[in-house]
């Protein structure tokens, strides 16, 4: 080969890869207001097609490691209606936002420091994610279909990313966020190298989810013995005790008894052992909002509607934040004009919150357990991984493992601790492609709350080694 024919060889790939570069230009991410460092990675913000007229809006950081070798991750938070910009400015994102709401400070146990993490905000209506017509009622299965679409249009504006691993995580609804998407993933069309999902504290089972909590409750010190022993008189038969929709009135009455503790009594039910932010009054407010994160949750909703009658013409609010939780750094932060103007936000869309009541308050839930999805990931091979903070009361660690163990797959690693910085993390259990695993003190969100140990197990998850 000629020195002009290597020349020309070379030219041409590198005018070839700037091409590449260039098809997603427009979104890029060159400066943010409130960061006083510089990345060592990049990032684009913009927005992905749905179904027609959706538009769904990402936030993109590549790996600080190698990222055109590093597995490309979807994170998702829950609600549902909740935004996944919460994930990426409070929990594991490359920077969070300081108590002042105008300057940001590096995460030093950031994931994009092994991997390359897409946040999408889903469904349209959360966030700054939205529909032309403005319409945004919705199901989980139709979420699943708009999420699939919109990882195929990300793909399509980064295609040098089409041939890394890809793997899927979600975090409290996204219990049922994350395997149905991988559903659709694993047998779809798409060419996506998809490799395995996680959730984080999600809701997998309503059933097992709230029969658990009882058992949770009750040997964590929050009912009385007297409580603890009409429960068992009133909703067991023979050792064997329903918590979850038992139709005797007297269990009925006992159960929103032992809800309304865990849930109105003043406790962070993201994080037993965590004060709640702005103290026991802050919970009041949640009678307006009882449906949302806690649609699942029968017994505590037919409680609130007895306890609370409706006020008549009284409007749901558009915007609510999760109990005992403060963010309002991150909503000051992410409605500045210049930060808007920064990511690429139209200025025809509302203020950012971090929930919506306008998209949960119309969820409609299709997915009572996720059981059957599982079993077909499985199936195909798909790695699995369900991991829960074991002091979180929203979606508990009991009824995660009870979810695990019922999918009957064989074990091969007994239950056992796992270390990070030389002291026990939390404690795993191996059945063939699926592990079960829990993070010591944690709570709801693991990322924010155990910071070290959850990289370290997001690592081990990657790269499939010992945890």
């Amino acid at each position: 080969m000629t020195n002009m024919s290597v020349v020309s060889l070379v030219l041409c790939f590198l005018a070839v890869s700037c091409l590449t570069w260039a098809n997603y230009a427009p979104d890029e991410v060159t400066e943010l207001p409130g960061m006083s460092f510089k990345p060592n990675y990049r990032q684009w913000s913009g927005y992905l097609k749905a179904s027609p007229g959706k538009f769904l809006h990402y936030w993109f950081v590549t790996s600080q490691r190698d990222p055109l070798k590093d597995p490309v991750v979807l994170w998702l938070n829950g609600g549902p209606g909740c935004s996944s910009l919460d994930g990426f400015l409070s929990e594991n994102g490359p920077f969070h936002v300081n108590d002042d709401g105008a300057t940001l400070y590096e995460n030093k146990f950031s994931w994009n420091g092994i991997a390359n993490v897409l946040y999408l905000e889903s469904p349209a209506g959360v966030g700054y994610s939205y529909s032309d017509d403005q319409k945004y009622k919705t199901d989980d299965d139709q979420v699943a279909d708009d999420n699939y679409l919109a990882l195929q249009s990300f793909f399509a504006k980064f295609p040098n990313f089409t041939q890394n691993e890809f793997f899927i995580i979600g975090e409290s609804y996204g219990g049922i966020y994350a395997p149905t998407l991988s559903q659709r993933v694993a047998t779809g069309t798409a060419k996506i190298n998809f490799k395995g999902f996680a959730v984080g504290n999600g809701l997998s089972s309503y059933a097992l989810n709230d029969q658990s909590l009882i058992y949770f409750g009750y040997y964590h010190g929050l009912f009385g013995e007297q409580l603890w022993t009409d429960l068992n008189t009133n909703c067991c038969d023979k050792g064997t005790c329903n918590f979850f929709n038992n139709s005797k009135e007297a269990c009925t009455i006992l159960l929103s008894q032992a809800f309304s503790i865990v849930y109105d009594s003043g406790l962070n039910e993201y994080a037993l052992y965590m004060d709640c932010e702005g103290g026991v009054g802050a919970k009041a407010y949640e009678r307006s909002m009882s449906h949302l994160f806690r649609n699942y949750r029968k017994h505590w909703d037919t409680f609130q509607l007895l306890k609370v009658p409706p006020v008549t013409g009284q409007t749901p609010p558009v915007a609510v934040v999760p109990p005992c939780i403060n963010s309002t750094a991150q909503m000051n932060w992410l409605n500045r004009g210049d930060v808007r103007e920064a990511l690429h936000i139209p200025d025809t869309l509302p203020p950012w919150d971090i929930c919506s009541d306008v998209v949960g308050g119309q969820y409609t839930n299709i997915y009572s357990t996720v059981k059957d999805v599982y079993l077909k990931l499985l199936s195909l091979g798909v790695r699995a991984l369900v991991y829960n903070g074991d002091t979180d009361m929203a979606c508990n660690f009991l009824g995660d493992k009870w979810f695990v163990e019922q999918l009957n797959q064989k074990t091969t690693t007994k239950y056992q601790s796992w270390i990070s910085d030389d002291q026990i993390a939390g404690f795993y259990e191996q059945y063939g492609n699926i592990t079960l695993l829990t993070v010591k003190g944690a709570g709801h969100m693991v990322p924010q709350w155990a910071p070290g140990p959850a990289l370290d197990m997001f690592q081990s998850f990657l790269s499939n080694k010992p945890y």
